[in-house]
């Protein structure tokens, strides 16, 4: 093992790859500059995966499967139970980094890694209840159904959720007897090594998690279609998840797709316009709005439209906007320049369309990605900030008059992760309830996911489930046995 450290320090890195429970630098010799958001400054460097790491990694995955798999249930969960104790008391320091590599403030991190930890908790003892079942037959005929590991798995992981995405894949595949090869972001590292420490650390056996960094499509194409890799799961963009899923489907491995979306929200006339528009600047600040789940497209209604637009324009100029270490600071920047462009093209078309800009709609003038939460009305309906996942702190609002219609306009569009409603009334919220076209729907707040629950998506948006007992649906077989006692 290299010097990798596992001790909670304020230090940066060193961020290696984790192959067959060795930490390395990997044979290629290259590597690629992590960026501080908020500063836009070089903090420390990621290797990037040759074909030669892949294949170690694979053969590792491989040998690692045969050994997890027969590693007895209540064992497995107890390195699990192991791995969670001790990231949280690892918490603080994994936070900070977080926050360097990915710009969300310290607190959203440092709550993001205790609820990674409760996450592999609840996995663990989902593990031991993976149960099959006994079906009454003939006297002398006993018939079976049992669940067991589908085997290796190859997961991708982007980089919003720095620990939540890559252990949502880790704990569910290891509680259901699996190994994994993980390529998780190379934009935030540090944090998908301090998971990975946690769980070696547990004394999880070498092989069965491995951990890698690499160009995205050279790592995809070589570990899909691999022999070793029987299961495929994917967090990311709906044109990359296409193509993944389609080379998934044409080596016939079984995946999960967890997509993007564009989360409409209603707002009906009974409910309450302050509430409603103080959590919707709370759900669309989060992570600075670069959240799949993010509330995205506001339809209030025309009885309490101005009330709701002056209460989100009050807490908006209320968001402190700046480096997520800096106390006080409630939003912090965006990703990366990338990313900022794509936000700040999107107000510009909304501009030449003819929309309103409230509040908002400008780069902050400082060093780092920075934009302020903008609040945009008058609407063209060809505007792209209606049709494009904004995947950043803007806020289109739109009148509507008809409940029926807002629902319409609300499932117009070909994605179907999250939505949100606001209402008093049962009768609402029962028609909400069946006429939204999501996976994954929240009434009177913009809370996020819970390990209790699955989450996951709706027509474009993908298919599969992370969370709840359906979590480890994906990672298991089912093998019916039909057995004649002689």
């Amino acid at each position: 093992m290299s010097s990798a450290t596992t001790s909670q320090t304020d230090a940066y890195g060193p961020v290696q790859m984790l192959i067959d429970g060795a930490w390395t630098d990997g044979t290629s010799g290259r590597r690629e500059e992590i960026r501080n958001p908020a500063t836009d400054t070089v903090i420390g460097t990621v290797p990037l995966a040759s074909a030669q790491d892949l294949d170690r990694a694979l053969a590792a995955a491989d040998a690692g499967f045969r050994r997890w798999r027969d590693t007895p249930v209540d064992a497995r969960s107890r390195i699990l139970h192991q791995a969670a104790a001790r990231l949280r008391e690892r918490a603080p320091g994994i936070a900070r980094n977080m926050t360097r590599e990915q710009g969300k403030h310290y607190k959203e991190a440092l709550g993001e890694v205790t609820r990674v930890a409760d996450m592999i908790s609840w996995d663990a003892e989902e593990g031991r209840r993976a149960y099959g079942r006994v079906v009454p037959m003939d006297n002398d005929t006993e018939l079976t159904i049992i669940r067991q590991p589908v085997g290796p798995v190859a997961a991708f992981t982007p980089w919003n959720f720095p620990a939540g995405s890559p252990t949502r894949k880790i704990a569910a595949a290891l509680a259901a007897g699996c190994s994994i090869v993980i390529k998780a972001s190379e934009e935030v590292p540090a944090t998908a090594c301090a998971i990975a420490h946690c769980f070696q650390d547990a004394g999880l056996p070498a092989g069965v998690l491995n951990l890698v960094f690499g160009v995205p499509a050279e790592v995809s194409s070589h570990l899909i279609p691999s022999p070793v890799v029987r299961f495929v799961a994917f967090t990311g963009s709906i044109p990359v998840g296409k193509q993944l899923a389609a080379m998934a489907a044409s080596h016939m491995k079984p995946h999960m797709m967890e997509l993007g979306g564009h989360a409409p929200v209603i707002v009906c006339a009974d409910a309450d316009p302050v509430q409603a528009a103080r959590a919707c600047i709370a759900g669309k600040i989060v992570n600075a709005g670069q959240v799949c789940t993010s509330p995205s497209r506001f339809f209030v209604h025309d009885a309490i439209h101005d009330r709701f637009l002056a209460e989100l324009v009050k807490a908006a100029g209320e968001v402190v906007v700046g480096d997520g270490l800096d106390e006080g600071t409630t939003m912090g920047p965006l990703i990366s320049h990338r990313r900022l462009q794509a936000v700040a093209q999107l107000v510009d078309d909304a501009r030449a369309g003819g929309a309103t800009v409230v509040c908002g709609g400008e780069r902050m003038d400082r060093p780092g990605h920075f934009y302020p939460p903008t609040i945009l009305t008058d609407l063209s309906p060809q505007a792209r900030v209606l049709h494009e996942e904004p995947f950043g702190p803007l806020l289109p609002v739109l009148r509507f008059s008809d409940l029926d219609d807002a629902i319409e306009q609300a499932n117009a569009l070909p994605y179907g992760l999250a939505a949100y409603a606001f209402t008093k009334s049962a009768t609402n919220a029962s028609r909400l309830k069946r006429r939204f076209e999501a996976g994954i729907l929240s009434i009177n707040h913009t809370g996020g996911s819970v390990h209790q629950a699955p989450s996951g998506g709706w027509k474009e948006s993908g298919y599969g489930r992370e969370g709840g007992p359906e979590g480890l649906d994906g990672y298991l077989i089912t093998k019916r046995v039909l057995h004649k006692i002689l």
